[in-house]
């Protein structure tokens, strides 16, 4: 699979096959992708890869959280802005209307819309999860760099034949999932991914959320 093909087919994936992934894949995938660019060759990155019964006790302790305190939030900083303003605010809504149409939820179905955002919860069956983290210090560029990171181990998880789902729904429970790594205060937690093989029976998973043409977002200068 070449870059081009990696990019353009990869896509959320939110059903995987229980099969597993051997550690030396997953190691591969992180030994190619640490070659990403970074401001500085800072490498601001920290990972953490959970699987077996370290992933399923995460799970666990996930889950009782929620079951505690259902409404909490443990957020650092908005995954959104709080007054999203078109086209923007259309495109989070459009996407999310689009896969709830095709998993057969109706918009009033909300016990079942919240069933499946839990799932985010359990990885989507996955059977590797990752998290990823940046020391306190770092500003806006490390960021950046940590987002080129993360798409280079999407793309090479492609390349390898499987599919991953980056999840920023595990920042609402960021404290508990530290709290599980014994992450030092210095550690802001930012994601989770879900890795594994996707399920290509599952009817989310043919989803392909659009985009939009080079002409709506680029300028070009020429003279």
């Amino acid at each position: 699979m070449n870059v081009s093909d990696a990019i353009t087919k990869r896509i959320s994936t939110r059903a995987f096959l229980e099969k597993p992934v051997e550690h030396s894949l997953i190691y591969g995938i992180l030994d190619t992708a640490r070659w990403a660019p970074s401001g500085g060759n800072l490498q601001p990155w920290q990972v953490h890869v959970v699987t077996g019964t370290a992933k399923q006790r995460l799970v666990d302790t996930v889950k009782k959280a929620i079951a505690d305190n259902p409404f909490a939030d443990e957020s650092e900083f908005q995954i959104y802005p709080p007054k999203l303003s078109d086209p923007w605010r259309t495109r989070r809504f459009e996407v999310g209307e689009a896969m709830y149409e095709t998993l057969g939820i109706p918009r009033d179905n909300k016990p079942a819309r919240i069933a499946h955002l839990l799932r985010n919860f359990e990885f989507f069956g996955a059977p590797v999860g990752l998290f990823f983290s940046l020391d306190r210090q770092f500003e806006k560029g490390q960021w950046a760099h940590l987002g080129m990171f993360m798409q280079s181990v999407a793309l090479v998880a492609a390349e390898n034949g499987l599919a991953t789902c980056m999840q920023e729904a595990w920042s609402a429970r960021a404290k508990t999932v530290a709290k599980f790594f014994d992450l030092d205060d210095t550690q802001q937690l930012y994601c989770g991914m879900a890795l594994g093989y996707a399920d290509n029976t599952a009817a989310v998973n043919s989803l392909r959320s659009s985009r939009v043409s080079v002409e709506e977002f680029t300028t070009f200068i020429n003279e």
